[in-house]
């Protein structure tokens, strides 16, 4: 007689099928409306300002601007830390929050602490705040390129033609646009005609300011209507530019253009793009934070491929960066996976049960659970991202455990019988085994629990990928209790097929021989168990010691940044040679697709100055190179041997992202803290020492040079008898150098601004600025010289600081190694007497910092998994000794991941240690599977013999889900396709558990219970 479990699946049989298709048809359209992105939906706690306050050196700049506003914005409630870097008139801070802060809220704080603070600051002060989160980088980057017509074109192009088609796509936040000129009109002054004309050039740039007037001013009523008054002196041309009236007197009006020429030139630029060398215009797609990055990218697409036919001839649109591809890569790879292990666990269950109808059964849990999984990642709101899908691939393999063992226990039962008998037994197994199934499900369910309370960028990204997996376990567990039952009862006809053990299949009874031959060999002398333990308790704790570290896992990304500096105060056009030459670098690299080059810029929107900038390098499709790895270490050696006029780093785009998110991007940074006279010449000693050290590369010692300057000294007195102050001298040099922006010209797409200059081949030297005529209110031209003098300044370096404190940051980068080993060559060579001086003290931070941070999070989720699964055994089982004993065979099943990670060559990092925890629950799952039979068994057979019994009986299900768990891992652990190495240490850490606890649990299980049970149990 069926109980009531078995009673409710033979009268809701349709009612249960109709739910499971649902979910899973809901599933399926939720995946086409999830939002896809690089980074899990999270709130990273930082926020970025940027202050520019003019061109006062960097000391100045750190006393009036750096100081005060770090004061202002340690007061902040929840503020964990300031870190500010000071240059010639720029400042730009990062202000970092505790994880779970509400960061709008934390922004607008910031906001109005600095508008506050505003008012203090030197005049002309301008400062944006921005929150910190994946946003703040472009997801997608083209580069408009021609030979045929002006930079200035191309840049009118892109920022009023191209821009607005895409700002105006959905999920689109906002296009940057970085190089090429921006147009303006010139007024060239001559020094010698003002003077003739007796007009100075403060009296030309209040004509020309004051001659452009479009103003209401006032309104006029005539009879019924209403009339607005306006002014309306608006200048639109160059002609009506020279017509300026800037003088009179008794000879009639001095007009602009007799004292000026006007033509057009282009706004000073002190930055360069390129694209494969040539000078480009590039585009920068920002994505909103809820948008789908592959839609908008298709969307980009289509708008380019549209607008493409209007482009100019010889103008071209290039691609050089995609984000999106990262994570059509990763859903290839869940879509692989899922392909693979339908593949592969098919033919498990075909070796084994030799059915294709209960093959079927067991395979359609496998994708009804994936889309199912996504319909609640659709109702918590979640994403499509490189977490969540390296999630859903690395499941696969877990998920069809459920149906396996829930279809073998089936067939085992109900595949003796025959007819009705047999269809009746199909519902009476499903009932007898839910609890079993229930308790293994939630074995493996609670060690994600403890992941709930991470915090920081492990947390963010790992409750992103327990979740989704915890998902798809749960949509596995459902389908395999409800729907396989009424599945196999629909499908399978027991009159003709019949479970193969009964009929004794010749290849399950050699698997059964040999089990059975190890099985009592062990049984019967169960401290051999011990021994045979040695020396894999040794092995494990060899690669514990020797296994390399990392942070996050290495992924080939398809692309590279490479973030350079010439020689402190190099020219823009010496800098752009340089980078040339790296640029024929590239070129000749077979690997290498295309790259961008940005010189006095960053693509990350970095502090720079002119001789500062970034190269991002894409690669080839993965088939048609080598790893990435390679190419980026050839490059490296190639500039080193080739280049020596630049330092540079090489790092890969995402890991570099999540650094500027979170902390510094490099691995190795040595904060040095002390007495500020010595801390430049301290790092330059610390960067040398560790830069020979071997494996570490890319050392930057962290003093970065503003560049030479030239201070110009006014004698009040000599100015005074001419008839100058200082603040007139400054208005007059200004101009002269840089041009000063006194109007602009309406046009039909902006406006053009009107810079008045003085001739720049009058300035081929800095001697010549002594010769600077200045026009003198008496008409009389003054040299520069004759009330000034110069004095050449070496450029100083920029200010860091760390909480109120000035550091200098050494950093590096590691290349064939691990993060510790790296660390320890660090901190020996740092002990060296003599290396830091008395007062001079050292931190460690960068990724290093992240990752310590990551691993004690991480090993105490570890041992907060082992306990929650030893409680969970004890309300199973209500024995310490079967609690215990299942316990330890799960973490002997854990040492194998050293060895696993060992073997195959991979860093251990936070994606290992979370296969590492998740091995604990699925070691667990299999032996309560075990334990469930035995206690079944031992209430009617002799213990020694219900051991045995049910070791033999367990034999199948355990071999059918580990042979396919390992098989649908295997691509992911081979790091087959281009998303699939965040997933590799995960895949191969559960792979090693997976293949220790087979025979543990088979054979260690049964021997160690027959060595602790003695007595009756408990």
């Amino acid at each position: 007689m069926m109980g009531g479990f078995a009673a409710f699946l033979g009268r809701q049989q349709k009612a249960i099928l109709f739910l499971m298709a649902s979910l899973a048809l809901a599933g399926a359209v939720g995946a086409l409306s999830l939002p896809v992105g690089l980074f899990p939906r999270t709130s990273f706690p930082r926020v970025r300002i940027n202050i520019d306050s003019g061109a006062r050196p960097a000391h100045e700049m750190m006393l009036q601007v750096t100081q005060p506003v770090e004061q202002a914005l340690r007061a902040i409630p929840g503020v964990r830390g300031v870190r500010s870097t000071t240059s010639r008139g720029s400042m730009q801070a990062f202000i970092d929050f505790d994880w779970g802060t509400n960061m709008r809220a934390a922004t607008l704080e910031v906001d109005a602490a600095l508008a506050q603070q505003l008012p203090d600051l030197p005049k002309g002060t301008r400062y944006v705040v921005r929150r910190m989160d994946p946003t703040v980088f472009p997801i997608i980057a083209y580069a408009l390129i021609s030979h045929s017509i002006s930079e200035a074109e191309l840049r009118t192009i892109a920022r009023y033609r191209i821009v607005p088609v895409l700002e105006r796509i959905p999920g689109v936040a906002k296009i940057g646009v970085q190089g090429g000129d921006t147009p303006e009109v010139h007024v060239i002054v001559d020094p010698a005609k003002l003077a003739a004309m007796h007009v100075t050039l403060a009296s030309v740039e209040q004509a020309v300011s004051r001659s452009n007037v479009l103003a209401s001013v006032g309104r006029l009523a005539d009879h019924d209507s209403l009339y607005l008054v306006v002014q309306q002196n608006t200048l639109r041309t160059m002609a009506q530019v020279r017509r300026i009236v800037v003088g009179g007197g008794p000879d009639g009006v001095v007009r602009l253009g007799q004292v000026a020429r006007v033509e057009m030139g282009r706004v000073p630029r002190y930055d360069r793009v390129s694209e494969n060398d040539h000078r480009a215009v590039t585009l920068q797609v920002f994505q909103q934070p809820s948008g789908n990055a592959v839609q908008v990218d298709a969307a980009v697409r289509r708008a380019l491929a549209a607008y493409e036919t209007r482009l100019p001839a010889g103008v071209r649109l290039v691609k050089w960066y995609d984000q999106s591809t990262l994570v059509t890569a990763a859903a290839g790879s869940v879509r692989d996976a899922i392909a693979i292990g339908v593949v592969l666990a098919g033919l498990v269950l075909i070796g084994f049960l030799r059915s294709w109808r209960v093959t079927l059964i067991a395979l359609l849990v496998l994708p009804a659970s994936m889309a199912t999984a996504v319909l609640i990642l659709t109702l918590l709101g979640m994403s499509f991202n490189i977490m969540t899908l390296g999630g859903l691939a690395a499941a696969v393999g877990l998920v069809i455990d459920d149906a396996i063992v829930m279809i073998e226990h089936v067939a085992r039962r109900a595949g003796r019988a025959g007819g009705i008998a047999a269809r009746g037994a199909v519902l009476a197994a499903a009932e007898e085994f839910l609890a079993p199934l229930a308790g293994s499900s939630l074995a493996t369910l609670i060690v994600f629990v403890p992941l709930a309370f991470l915090s920081g960028v492990t947390g963010a990204f790992f409750k992103a990928l327990s979740i989704t997996m915890a998902s798809t376990l749960v949509a596995s567990w459902l389908f395999s209790a409800f729907a396989v039952p009424v599945l196999a009862r629909w499908l399978i006809d027991f009159d003709k097929w019949h479970d193969p053990v009964a009929g004794g299949g010749a290849r399950e009874s050699l698997l059964a021989r040999a089990h059975g031959w190890l099985l009592d060999l062990v049984v019967a002398r169960p401290a051999w168990l011990l021994v045979a333990l040695i020396p894999f308790v040794l092995a494990g704790a060899y690669a514990y010691a020797v296994v390399p570290t990392g942070f996050m896992p290495r992924m080939d990304e398809g692309g590279f940044v490479i973030n350079y500096q010439a020689r402190p105060g190099t020219s823009l056009a010496e800098g752009a040679r340089e980078i040339r030459q790296v640029g024929d670098i590239l070129r000749a690299d077979p690997a290498v697709a295309t790259w961008s080059t940005r010189l006095g810029a960053g693509l990350g929107g970095d502090l720079n100055e002119p001789y500062q900038g970034d190269i991002f390098v894409q690669l080839r499709p993965l088939g048609q190179r080598a790893p990435i790895w390679t190419v980026m270490d050839r490059v490296r050696r190639r500039i080193i041997d080739r280049v020596p006029g630049i330092d540079f780093d090489e790092s890969q785009l995402m890991s570099d992202l999540l650094g500027d998110l979170v902390s510094q991007p490099e691995p190795i940074e040595i904060e040095l803290h002390g007495d500020p006279a010595r801390l430049d010449e301290t790092a330059k000693r610390v960067a040398a020492a560790i830069g020979r050290i071997p494996g570490v590369v890319g050392v930057q010692d962290g003093v970065v040079i503003a560049g030479d300057s030239i201070d110009i000294h006014v004698d009040p007195a000599k100015a005074a008898m001419f008839g100058f102050d200082p603040a007139a001298v400054e208005r007059m040099v200004a101009t002269a150098l840089r041009g000063s922006v006194v109007t602009a010209l309406p046009g039909q797409e902006r406006f053009t601004g009107v810079r008045l200059e003085l001739p720049r081949d009058a300035f081929a030297q800095t001697g010549d600025l002594l010769r600077l005529p200045l026009a003198a209110p008496s008409g009389a031209l003054v040299p520069l010289g004759a009330i000034a003098t110069l004095r050449t300044v070496s450029g100083r370096p920029e200010i860091d600081r760390d909480n109120l404190r000035q550091i200098v940051a050494v950093t590096g980068r590691i290349s064939g190694g691990g993060i510790s080993a790296a660390i320890a060559s660090v901190r020996r060579v740092l002990a060296r007497p003599g290396l830091l001086p008395p007062g001079m003290s050292y931190r460690l931070g960068g990724l290093y910092r992240q990752q310590q941070k990551a691993f004690i999070g991480l090993a105490r989720v570890f041992v907060a998994a082992v306990l929650a699964e030893f409680v969970l055994l004890l309300f199973l089982y209500r024995s310490f000794v079967i609690a215990g004993a299942i316990v330890a065979t799960a973490l002997l099943s854990s040492l194998a991941v050293f060895i696993g990670l060992d073997l195959s060559g991979v860093a251990l990092n936070i994606t290992a240690l979370m296969g590492m925890t998740m091995i604990v629950g699925l070691a667990t799952e299999m032996a309560i599977f075990y334990i469930s039979e035995f206690r079944s068994l031992a209430g009617y057979q002799d213990r020694r013999e219900a051991l045995v019994v049910a070791s033999r009986n367990r034999l199948r299900p355990i071999a059918m889900t580990t042979l396919a768990a390992i098989l649908t891992l295997l691509p992911l652990a081979l790091g087959i396709g281009q998303g699939s190495g965040m997933q590799q240490p995960l895949a191969i850490a559960v792979i090693s558990g997976f293949v220790v606890a087979f025979p543990l649990v088979l054979f260690g299980l049964p021997a160690l219970l027959r060595l602790v049970l003695r007595g009756p149990e408990p």
